[in-house]
């Protein structure tokens, strides 16, 4: 039988405020666990009125303390918005407090707006570290060396296990070129996920966490007593993602609830549409070469993102980018 598991927005609706919703959020959990569900995660975003689980690790703990068996975990923290040192600390103290039911998945994007990036003391570039943030996470969560300097206390040790989060092919070649299990977002890609599975697959590499490919396939689903109450519910979701669009792609709202779900709909193509333009501009960018700040070599864009890292995963992703690409050059 498939495992399922639920992601929960901890949402704050109008019949509650924060602390009604955190508390809503452990009682699903309570529910879940009960009727058998694998794990339950929640998701990190900021500056969203309607969500209360910015605090994403403080969260976990408040719903791991209200259950016994079920996993509880982040999907995900948007690492690029920490330092991984801290992240593991976190982590590894809830693994402390909770041993066993602890998953930390991660993400790359930043779960908010540009301004309240800049209000976190982030830059939009922190996003190119993130392979490199990855192992470093995963560096602090295993056992500690005789002479390291740094340990990340009292996480060092508990090895929480690492999933990758991702809505795009990129997040499929890191999991698979690090041996981590995947998430894939196709509540916001759906005609992603096949791709997106083939290639975590075909470029999975065993690790000591895990030694055959693993997914694991985020969707949207309504439940209700009735047709009429899923459709209400659904009305509500949709307004929700209205709500969430870019400004700039975001139709002025309208009185008629079948032509606001035609704008949302066009809304979501028009976002997308940009998504699609960004990346095609960084590829482009990509293959410009630069010089390198930390070694001094001219190499492609890609080389920065893992800071000349030398370990045999982030090279292997690298090659593997640059195969892509059809440079054949000599990696630093």
């Amino acid at each position: 039988m498939t495992a399922l598991s639920i992601l929960d927005l901890v949402r704050v609706t109008e019949e509650t405020d924060a602390r009604g919703a955190l508390y809503n959020a452990r009682d699903v959990a309570v529910h879940a666990e009960a009727w058998g569900y694998r794990r339950i995660w929640v998701a990190e975003h900021h500056n969203m009125a309607g969500i209360a689980s910015a605090a994403t690790s403080v969260v976990i703990g408040h719903i791991a303390a209200g259950t016994k068996t079920i996993r509880v975990g982040a999907g995900g923290i948007m690492l690029p918005n920490h330092a991984p040192y801290v992240i593991a600390e976190q982590f590894g103290t809830l693994a402390r407090l909770f041993p066993g039911r602890i998953d930390l998945g991660l993400g790359r994007a930043p779960g908010t707006d540009q301004l309240t990036l800049r209000a976190l003391r982030r830059t939009p570039e922190a996003a190119e570290n993130f392979p490199q943030d990855v192992l470093e996470v995963q560096a602090f969560l295993a056992p500690a060396g005789p002479n390291q300097r740094i340990q990340a206390v009292p996480a060092a040790g508990t090895e929480v296990p690492l999933w990758i989060l991702g809505s795009s092919n990129f997040g499929a070649m890191l999991a698979g070129e690090l041996g981590l299990p995947y998430a894939f977002a196709s509540h916001f890609a759906p005609e992603l996920l096949i791709p997106a599975l083939q290639i975590y697959r075909s470029r999975f590499k065993p690790s000591e966490q895990l030694d055959r490919p693993y997914a694991m396939v985020g969707v949207n689903i309504i439940a209700a007593d009735s047709d009429d109450e899923a459709r209400r519910l659904g009305d509500d979701a949709a307004d929700v993602l209205y709500q969430h669009l870019p400004r700039r792609a975001r139709p002025q709202p309208a009185a008629d609830r079948r032509h606001r779900e035609l704008l949302v709909a066009r809304g979501k193509e028009a976002s997308d549409g940009h998504a699609r333009a960004l990346h095609h501009r960084l590829a482009r960018d990509g293959s410009r070469r630069h010089r390198c700040a930390r070694c001094g070599n001219r190499r492609r864009r890609t080389h920065d993102r893992v800071r000349c890292l030398r370990s045999r995963q982030a090279a292997a992703l690298l090659r593997t980018d640059r195969r892509r690409r059809g440079d054949r050059g000599s990696l630093n």
